[in-house]
């Protein structure tokens, strides 16, 4: 699916009396075509996680809007899976069923549903851990499973917000492969501060700064040859 982001700002009212709002997000535009993998990139607190949530409906936009295929969206939807930093992975629940909660959510056939299940673990090597607690697997196969989870009900678009943050190079290895595998099949928005990881996995990238988008471009093009000099400065190591 394509998505078309038109000027979205996000302010938040002052938690005090007479204090100015906070705006966290100013006036973002793109265009991501179908089937592209694209990284939002910038340091912690730019806006990236918040663009990210505005785009799968969490939060509404206090200006501008969002369109997927050209249909305005304003909330959640089937057609978008978002893919949390924490795993927000239910812990009383075994890895198969945590996987499985969403389709038994939208009223899947079981047979269907354990049929999709099995594909899904033999995708990501998870197969010997169905049932398995979450307390008993690693973080890379956390992020593993909350992966698979996001992809059970078959979306159009993954959203991912900085999934291998907290992993170690291996597991982030892992999942790295799975999301450039799953290229072929979905259009991919990942936030990340990893430039290595935005080199190796997307077509473009944005840069973000104080809640602006500096640049948006092929990815291989904006770390050869940005064209804006705080891009540059982010990339060299000679932010801040």
């Amino acid at each position: 699916m394509s998505i078309s982001v038109q000027g979205i700002s996000k302010s938040f009212k002052g938690r005090r009396k007479g204090e100015s709002d906070n705006q966290v997000l100013k006036d973002v535009s793109f265009e991501i075509e179908e089937g592209q993998f694209v990284c939002l990139l910038g340091p912690s607190g730019c806006g990236k996680t918040t663009t990210l949530t505005i785009v799968a409906g969490f939060q509404k936009p206090t200006e501008g809007i969002i369109e997927v295929n050209g249909n305005v969206v304003t909330k959640p939807g089937p057609d978008r899976a978002f893919m949390f930093q924490n795993y927000a992975l239910f812990p009383w629940l075994k890895v198969g069923e945590n996987i499985e909660y969403p389709m038994k959510k939208m009223k899947v056939p079981k047979e269907e549903r354990k049929k999709k299940l099995k594909e899904l673990l033999e995708m990501a090597q998870l197969t010997k851990y169905e049932n398995y607690y979450i307390h008993e697997i690693s973080g890379g196969m956390k992020q593993r499973v909350a992966l698979l989870r996001a992809l059970a009900c078959d979306p159009k678009v993954l959203l991912m917000d900085e999934p291998t943050s907290a992993l170690d190079p291996i597991s982030t290895a892992k999942i790295e492969d799975l999301a450039i595998e799953l290229k072929k099949q979905y259009t991919i928005i990942i936030v990340t501060h990893n430039m290595q990881q935005a080199v190796r996995i997307s077509d473009k990238t944005a840069f973000f700064l104080l809640g602006e988008m500096v640049e948006f471009a092929p990815t291989d093009e904006m770390f050869s040859m940005p064209k804006d000099k705080r891009t540059e400065d982010y990339i060299t190591g000679r932010f801040g």
